[in-house]
């Protein structure tokens, strides 16, 4: 695992709806906060039919060593995180991590973009905060469907202007995801927040342009595919199974509600623990992660349990997990 995950026990102060479908909610640690980088996000323990399982969450601002501020979109297609947190009153107790940051802001640049795509404005209050504190040239780029839906948007503008654009689709105005990395000095980073569609428009175009891969960096979330999530089948011959995959649950939740050991860390589709051998596809797979590459994603020999799925049909798969050498063990 790429960190080692310690909960302590916190109840939520304050709620707060600061979009239509996106609900902050302000968090204190029973043992205090803990200083964190922006880009950081927690850990939180939420309850899915019954059963304890864990999401992340990106950290908005900048703490203050009492509490924690995260913001939690209600999606449709949720697998139960968004309903239980948008369920829980203010003194509500819950379980929680210390922060951990994959989304690092690097100094020290000629020239920052910052992009948010909808609800990928949680950790880019941060860094902006941050880069403005550090008399950095930047300017950042919000983008979403409608202006209701631009969650914190009043608030940036009020403390930083003109460096604040939208690009809101309702509108009229589009991301020009090729133009704005065009026009980025030699030296320049983007970091990029948002669904996985505009993650890969922003990877082709940094890639055309001929940047160093280094200097995009990215976080995504797992509720954006390109087809909308459907109930499938998944079959794993070697051991018996064939089970049904919920609309609002995950393969890898699926298989170990079932007792098969899947080899997990990130559950966001980023560090390809999860990823199984696919022996056979009925229909197509949706894949969600950001770890396979385009060659892996095309040839369908691999999917991050976590996050990707199939539609219209089911999945044949097959595992490292081996039940009798786990009973010999």
């Amino acid at each position: 695992m790429r960190y080692a995950m310690t909960w302590s026990e916190a109840k939520i102060a304050a709620i707060h709806d600061v979009a239509p479908s996106v609900r902050e909610f302000t968090i204190v640690p029973a043992q205090g906060a803990r200083p964190y980088a922006p880009g950081s996000h927690l850990n939180v323990e939420v309850m899915i039919e019954g059963r304890p399982d864990h999401r992340s969450y990106s950290l908005v601002g900048t703490g203050d060593g009492t509490r924690y501020r995260i913001a939690v979109k209600s999606h449709e297609d949720s697998r139960g995180g968004s309903r239980y947190m948008w369920g829980l009153p203010v003194g509500a107790r819950l379980s929680i991590t210390e922060p951990h940051n994959l989304f690092a802001l690097e100094f020290g640049r000629p020239e920052y973009l910052l992009i948010a795509g909808g609800i990928g404005i949680t950790p880019i209050v941060s860094m902006v905060a941050a880069l403005e504190r550090a008399h950095a040239n930047w300017r950042m780029i919000y983008a979403c469907r409608s202006r209701p839906d631009a969650a914190f948007l009043d608030h940036l503008q009020g403390l930083y202007g003109a460096r604040i654009e939208t690009r809101i689709s309702d509108e009229g105005h589009r991301l020009d995801l090729t133009g704005e990395i065009a026009a980025l000095a030699p030296g320049a980073q983007l970091y990029l927040c948002g669904p996985l569609r505009m993650l890969d428009a922003a990877r082709a175009a940094w890639a055309q342009a001929q940047r160093p891969l280094a200097d995009l960096r990215f976080e995504t979330f797992a509720s954006g595919g390109l087809f909308a999530p459907e109930p499938f089948r998944v079959k794993i011959p070697r051991l018996g199974i064939d089970l049904e995959v919920p609309v609002d649950g995950s393969l890898l939740d699926t298989l170990e509600a079932a007792g098969v050991d899947v080899m997990a860390d990130c559950r966001r589709g980023e560090c390809g623990l999860c990823a199984l051998d696919v022996l056979e596809v009925e229909g197509q797979i949706d894949h969600r992660d950001v770890f396979l590459s385009d060659h892996e994603k095309e040839h369908n020999e691999k999917i991050c349990a976590c996050v990707s799925r199939a539609v219209g049909g089911s999945i044949t798969l097959d595992t490292a997990y081996r039940p009798q050498a786990t009973k010999a063990a």
